[in-house]
């Protein structure tokens, strides 16, 4: 509770211009003449945003974008009309030209984190600067475990639909106690899907990411995969990440 009412407090504050002008234009009856029905469906659509953003009860900071349409939609009709003249300002705080500059500013200021925060993002993964290296630009490449990145390092196309493995292993999101069995929740016709994938697209190489012994879905938990890649593969790399196996 206190993580998610910090965030929602965070997200408030920095995005207030929005939350003001959607406060403001939810209130006002007469500024929807006409338009009764966008006014219902876009009150809607923020309810059915705020549920999303904390149904999962955890208040990660990225599920709040959800809200920010929503936000801007029905902010929208209340600014442009206090820009324009035909509304007066709700006190000297909340003028068009405050408003204008604290909308500028929070823009350049959201660009701004922006920019630092891809700036801090780790660099790209050994595992992706070796498929680069060695795979064909046309290789397919899977990757087993929960590390998409590597897709995109190593400007691969994945060998499958799924470029995690969660609908495989049935991992649950929100940390696990390691030897907790997942399996029950494996999405039904997964690993039939996983085989028809790899019958069109044959991975030439497949990246284990699951090899340390707290990893929760070890390759060799499901047969499919370990006897394909024992039959099939052989190592060529261990990186950070995992190890690499070529198809012979």
């Amino acid at each position: 509770f206190a993580k998610g009412f910090r965030n929602s407090m965070a997200f408030a504050a920095a995005c207030l211009p929005l939350v003001f002008g959607t406060i403001m234009a939810a209130r006002d009856r007469a500024l929807w003449n006409r338009r009764r029905a966008e006014r219902i469906t876009l009150l809607g659509l923020l309810a059915v945003s705020a549920i999303g953003a904390s149904a999962g009860g955890r208040f990660y900071v990225h599920y709040y974008i959800q809200l920010v349409p929503p936000l801007c939609l029905l902010a929208a009709p209340y600014y442009a009309q206090l820009w324009t003249g035909n509304r007066a300002a709700p006190g000297r705080w909340f003028g068009p030209r405050l408003t204008q500059a604290w909308l500028a500013l929070t823009v350049v200021a959201f660009s701004i984190i922006h920019v630092i925060d891809l700036r801090a993002l780790p660099q790209t993964s050994a595992a992706g600067r070796y498929l680069a290296e060695h795979a064909a630009p046309n290789d397919r490449i899977f990757v087993w475990g929960q590390a998409a990145k590597i897709y995109l390092d190593a400007r691969r196309r994945p060998a499958s639909r799924y470029v995690e493995s969660y609908p495989l292993t049935g991992h649950l999101f929100g940390g696990i106690v390691p030897g907790f069995d997942s399996r029950k929740w494996i999405v039904p016709g997964a690993w039939k899907n996983l085989e028809e994938d790899f019958a069109k697209h044959p991975p030439a190489y497949i990246v284990d990411v699951q090899i340390d012994t707290d990893q929760l879905h070890p390759m060799r938990d499901f047969p499919i995969l370990a006897k394909l890649v024992a039959e099939k593969y052989r190592p060529v790399a261990q990186t950070a990440e995992g190890i690499i196996y070529q198809r012979k």
